[in-house]
């Protein structure tokens, strides 16, 4: 009965960039329950490893890459096909917050290393797994943006014009991919209770990441953080059937963060 609901993943192969992360780790294991096959990947080794053994799935497998990596990538695209033989979801989840500085205060190494891992990884993964759905006549890609990719915030110029760029690539891609019956929508989260969101606080916090916390969380009309679950339940959603008629949309996750 569950093999009819078209929010179910059964049969349906998916990769995960990023997938040591929170978000990753939470959108692999929600795939897996709702009856998918999964490739995991990411270029820390270590934390993909305890990914996967959190998962324990036969249906799981991994790959080491850096997401910006063109050859690395499609290295990740062929042993998903060797492996499970087909591709029909992938989720362009890598990024990294990079240094938070005010604009004038960074460097130019500091603002490429966050484009190379948010935007041309996004690019990345968005051109190998489209060469691919085109052959079989359907997809769902579903991209990380953030609120950053919606609106400013201070110190976080790289960060914001990078998640920026995700929705402009979403956009175009899926106006691009309509004919080929693959969607392509972005999903931008809030404030998520996360090693990231640690990060800003340590790194914005003047000294006091919890004070950082608070303030953010008074900012939110929903008056908390967000979890990894609940991201990976829109992922989920916009990467399975039910979603049939969504794409080159910017979906927010954000406790009505943007709205306020």
């Amino acid at each position: 009965m569950t093999g009819n609901n078209p929010q179910r993943l059964e049969d349906k192969v998916a990769i995960i960039t990023g997938a040591g992360g929170g978000i990753g780790g939470a959108t692999a294991r929600l795939f897996l329950d709702l009856g998918a096959s999964v490739m995991l990947t990411d270029r820390d080794a270590p934390k993909l490893d305890e990914a996967a053994h959190r998962l324990s799935s036969d249906r799981c497998t991994t790959a080491v890459a850096d997401s910006s990596d063109d050859a690395a990538m499609a290295g990740v695209v062929d042993s998903t096909l060797d492996r499970f033989g087909k591709l029909d979801i992938m989720v362009a989840n890598a990024g990294t917050e990079g240094v938070l500085k005010p604009v004038d205060q960074l460097s130019h190494d500091e603002f490429e290393q966050v484009l190379r891992v948010n935007v041309l990884g996004v690019w990345v993964a968005i051109k190998l797994a489209a060469r691919h759905m085109k052959s079989s006549g359907s997809g769902a890609i579903v991209a990380l943006s953030s609120v950053a990719g919606a609106v400013g915030f201070p110190g976080m110029a790289a960060y914001s014009a990078s998640k920026h760029a995700v929705f402009g690539l979403v956009k175009t891609a899926a106006i691009e991919l309509a004919p080929s019956n693959i969607r392509v929508n972005a999903v931008a989260p809030g404030p998520i209770d996360n090693r990231m969101m640690q990060s800003l606080g340590e790194q914005l916090g003047c000294g006091d990441p919890h004070g950082f916390r608070t303030f953010v969380e008074s900012r939110v009309p929903m008056g908390r953080y967000g979890t990894n679950e609940e991201i990976a339940q829109l992922v989920a959603f916009l990467a399975s059937d039910a979603a049939s008629y969504c794409s080159g949309g910017l979906y927010l996750a954000d406790g009505a963060y943007v709205a306020a």
